[in-house]
């Protein structure tokens, strides 16, 4: 019996001591960039999620701090059914499989948009006056961003880079972990986008892998949002959705003594660092872990990374490095 088939019959096994006598079936219910796998459980009429997070390389004890605090916090986010730490095994409630990612388009956008304006501003304005989350500081701010040029800087795209190259990036790299550190801290869920939000019946949107919130940038999730990696919309539209949110998050009391026009920086300027993220995160996907489904959603992301760095003049020097990279392939 191999190492995956040994561990599917454990989650089987504990399934049944949790279920009882029925008979259940077990299909995938989702991928993920992690070591983490969902199955979807169907029985008699029910439908149940299992997380199977094998416990030398997961742990669940983030996702269930996070899951009771965001349902403190009104959010919908699946229920905790059982939990076993010891084999990281969980049962979950389903909140089905249909993603914003799978309907977004412009007729409904603006309605899934504006629900998930409301979750992210109970998120926010409730949410940091609640306990403790990790913080996003700038040592996790700087590591992020090394891995666009530790993973698809020098590994995919196979460039060693002259000393002009390096300091230019740790420049561009202080830049955007300041710009970070400078806007009010509240919660964060890190991966707030179309692929995590789920549209379901009664309560938009339904709320998946929130375990990695940390206490962070106000814009950071509003940037998963709207510049999000594996959906693109008119820079005109997303600049007039940044500007609704500041007008919403200002009602909350959440950007006092903030313009519009700050709040429009640290949220480009927040994209710039998320993007540089997720590049080198596609990339070690593809490299290390053989998942090169990802790297079709760098284009899109470094388009961001263009855009952005074309609207302010201490980045022309990153403009240009990216520029040097294109030609170069």
């Amino acid at each position: 019996m191999t190492a995956d088939s040994s561990r599917m019959q454990q989650l089987k096994n504990w399934l049944s001591a949790r279920l009882g006598p029925v008979s259940f079936e077990l299909a995938p219910a989702s991928a993920d960039a992690s070591f983490r796998r969902y199955f979807r459980v169907r029985f008699k009429d029910i439908s149940r999620i299992v997380m199977d997070a094998p416990p030398d390389k997961e742990d669940c004890q983030p996702f269930i701090n996070v899951a009771k605090a965001f349902s403190d916090l009104g959010l919908n986010v699946p229920n905790i059914l059982a939990a076993d730490l010891e084999r990281g095994f969980l049962l979950l409630t389903d909140l089905g499989d249909c993603q914003y990612l799978d309907v977004l388009n412009l007729e409904n956008v603006d309605a899934l948009y504006g629900a998930a304006f409301q979750s992210l501003l109970t998120l926010q304005s409730v949410g940091r006056h609640q306990g403790d989350l990790p913080v996003y500081n700038e040592a996790l701010l700087l590591r992020e961003m090394v891995l666009f040029r530790d993973w698809y800087v020098e590994e995919s795209l196979g460039i060693k880079m002259d000393a002009s190259q390096h300091n230019t990036l740790e420049q561009v790299f202080s830049l955007l972990a300041k710009s970070a550190l400078e806007q009010p801290q509240v919660w964060v869920h890190r991966d707030y986008h179309s692929r995590n939000l789920m549209v379901v019946e009664g309560h938009n949107p339904g709320i998946l892998d929130f375990q990695d919130a940390v206490v962070g940038p106000v814009c950071y999730d509003l940037v998963s949002l709207l510049r999000d990696c594996y959906i693109s919309w008119p820079v005109a539209q997303v600049d007039g959705w940044v500007k609704g949110y500041y007008t919403l998050a200002r009602a909350q009391g959440m950007l006092a003594n903030i313009t519009q026009v700050k709040f429009q920086r640290w949220f480009d300027w927040m994209g710039m660092q998320r993007h540089l993220k997720a590049i080198g995160i596609f990339s070690r996907l593809a490299i290390r872990d053989g998942k090169p489904g990802y790297l079709s959603d760098i284009p899109r992301t470094m388009n961001y990374l263009l855009e952005s760095s074309s609207r302010y003049p201490e980045f022309r020097a990153l403009k240009a490095f990216l520029a040097e990279l294109s030609d170069s392939h």
